[in-house]
This record gives structure tokens, C-alpha cells and sequence, in this order.
């Protein structure tokens, strides 16, 4: 049975836990050796050395407090050092440029919603209390009341957790498609025409992409589509991965912008999903697994192998969370977990 090894470093204070997973089905005694770069683990009946990256290096002297935990393994205290700046993708605010062509796709299937468009305004919609700021802070009535901040034609209005663009600029269907090619192919958005139904949906794979909020224009969620650079080839990524990436970059920015390390994750009905608190961004993380064997710690899984050479140092946020299911409070279980930051 092989031995798994999960190392989380705090970047600004450059402390790390060590836990060895795998060591029940060993014989004993178990010698556990840990160098600048690689752990060794020797029982009677085999020795087993696991390498981490080269960006990271132990400091043996500095472990303590070395304890047991039942399912989890070994836990070891020490310091670490990491010699890599590791970069996050993005956000979506930070990639959308005027003067620029960008691609929409269906997150879900890779259709072509919006293509090679050139925006000539993109610009950030205010906070979602804003209104209620002006009444508290304006002497005269609100010169905003009942106006809405809408896009015309090549606009790209940037909400938190949505975009707004003008119907003008979505793309008409082609007319038949292959809908069993690989290959992205433009997909038009199905809007539905009834006043209590306003979801706008993907004719492709039927995915809800976002809302009608006017005669011309469309909201999408941030959750549900992907952009890219006209010039950039697509490529298909998780659901679970896109949408973990998403929340990552939303509590980080929420996180910085408005001092809260508490938020709940809600549909667009108001119905709570999770509540969320977190912890701190600064994680770097460094994991293995056994072979076949996925990872109960991410939501989107490991896609690392368990040769030392595929070991690679992730960013990640850890969080405390809490679903939100019909039981009292007293029966919900606090959950720590790490969310990767690709």
C-alpha cells in the first residue's frame, strides 16, 4: 500500500503541516526520515522515498509536534521555504480590454454564444447597495432613482457575479450545426419570450446562461461562461474546476474590497447553498495521492499522479463551510476544505 503526502504552506509566515497518509496497512516499526526535498519512509517491507518540487524546501531542525490522527495519518510541524511565485488566473474584469475581440462559450459545452466581439466601452457596475448609499448621502432626491444602468450595442457592463451586454451583439445561429463535433460552433442563446420566465438558456446543451433584464439586454453569470481572446485557442476545462477558480477569485477580491471573511454562496432565487468562511489565501499546497484514488480535500479533485515528478505547488484558499440543508443548525458539520486557485 503506498503512502500519500499532503504539505500545506503558509507563504507570509513560512510554517507548514506534513501529513503522511497510508501508513495503517504497514508493518512496524516505520522509520520516517525528512530531508530539504524529499520524505523517505522505510518498513520492514519496503522503502519508499517521495521528492517534492524543487520550489519547496523542508527544514528538518524545525519539526514538532509530531501527532496521530485517525484517518488523516501523521501530522508533523515545521518550517518550509518556497522559492516560486506562483500566479492565479485572472479575473474576469482584468482580461476584458476595449479594443480587444473576445469569444463567449457555453462553459458547458464550448458553443460559441458572442464571437469575435470588439468592445468599445467595458466598464464595472456599482456595488449592489449603491442605491441605498446615495439616499444616505445625497441631500436631494436621487437623481439615479428608477434609471438602470443598461449596455448599448458593444458594451460590456462588469457586475460581481455577472456581465450585461446588448442583444445586438450575440451571435445568430449559423443555421444546422454539428451539435456531435469537438469543435466549438456558434449556438444562439434561447431567450424565452414569457414575462415570468426570463432564463436565458443554451440551445446546445440546454445549460441556463443567465437573464433577460430588458428588451435588449442580456445577463450572463460569470459561472456559466467563458471568455477568451479571439486569438486564443479553446480549450475545455471542468465544470468543477471553473466554477471552484470562480469562487476563489470572488472571496479573494470580496475578501480585500469589503474587510468580510464571511459570505454565502445563493442561488439566483435566494436560496442558500453555503455559507463560507474564510480562512486565509496565502496557502500553498503540495499533495499526492494513491493511484486510482480520487481526493476527498478539492472540490474539483486531483488530477495530479503519484509520481514524485508530477508534484507540483498549488495555490489554494482554505475555507470553513457549511451546507445549507433542511436540518437544525445543531446537526450541521463545520467542513475545513481547500479551494485550488488555477
Amino acid at each position: 500500500m503506498g503512502s500519500t503526502v499532503r504539505l500545506e504552506i503558509r507563504k507570509n509566515m513560512q510554517s507548514a503541516i506534513l501529513m503522511l497518509g497510508g501508513l495503517e496497512g504497514k508493518r512496524f516499526p516505520i522509520d520516517i526520515s525528512v530531508t530539504q526535498s524529499a520524505l523517505q519512509i522505510q518498513s520492514p517491507d519496503n522503502c519508499e522515498e517521495l521528492h517534492l518540487p524543487q520550489e519547496v524546501k523542508l527544514i528538518p531542525s524545525t519539526c514538532r509536534y509530531v501527532q496521530h490522527f485517525s484517518g488523516e495519518g501523521l501530522h508533523v510541524r515545521l518550517k518550509a521555504e518556497v522559492g516560486c511565485t506562483t500566479e492565479l488566473v485572472p479575473a474576469l474584469k482584468e482580461i476584458l480590454k476595449c479594443e480587444d475581440k473576445y469569444t463567449f462559450y457555453c462553459q458547458s459545452c464550448g458553443a460559441v454564444l458572442i464571437q469575435q466581439q470588439k468592445f468599445l466601452r467595458v466598464l464595472p457596475l456599482p456595488s449592489e447597495n449603491w442605491s441605498s448609499l446615495v439616499e444616505e448621502w445625497c441631500c436631494h432626491p436621487d437623481p439615479f432613482a428608477n434609471r438602470s444602468c443598461l449596455p448599448k450595442v458593444n458594451d460590456c457592463f462588469l457586475g460581481d457575479t455577472f456581465l450585461l451586454v446588448n442583444k445586438a451583439n450575440i451571435s445568430d445561429p449559423p443555421g444546422e450545426t454539428n451539435e456531435m463535433s469537438d469543435v466549438p460552433h456558434l449556438v444562439d442563446a434561447n431567450v424565452s419570450k414569457s414575462k415570468e420566465n426570463t432564463k436565458v438558456v443554451c440551445k446546445r446543451c440546454k445549460a441556463i446562461l443567465g437573464e433577460t433584464v430588458s428588451s435588449d439586454t442580456i445577463k450572463y453569470y460569470i459561472t456559466e461562461v467563458m471568455i477568451l481572446p479571439s486569438c486564443q485557442a479553446y480549450t475545455m476545462i471542468s465544470r468543477n474546476q471553473f466554477v471552484e477558480n470562480m469562487i476563489v477569485q470572488l472571496l479573494m477580491e470580496f475578501s480585500a474590497s469589503r474587510s468580510t471573511f464571511r459570505f454565502c454562496v445563493q442561488g439566483q432565487d435566494g436560496k442558500l447553498f453555503l455559507l463560507l468562511w474564510l480562512l486565509n489565501i496565502d496557502t500553498l499546497l503540495v499533495e499526492s495521492t494513491k493511484s486510482g484514488q480520487g481526493n476527498s480535500y478539492f472540490f474539483s479533485g486531483n488530477t495530479s499522479s503519484d509520481s514524485a515528478e508530477a508534484l507540483e505547488v498549488q495555490n489554494v484558499a482554505r475555507v470553513l463551510y457549511t451546507p445549507c440543508i433542511n436540518k437544525s443548525n445543531a446537526e450541521r458539520i463545520f467542513s475545513l476544505t481547500s479551494l485550488t486557485m488555477i
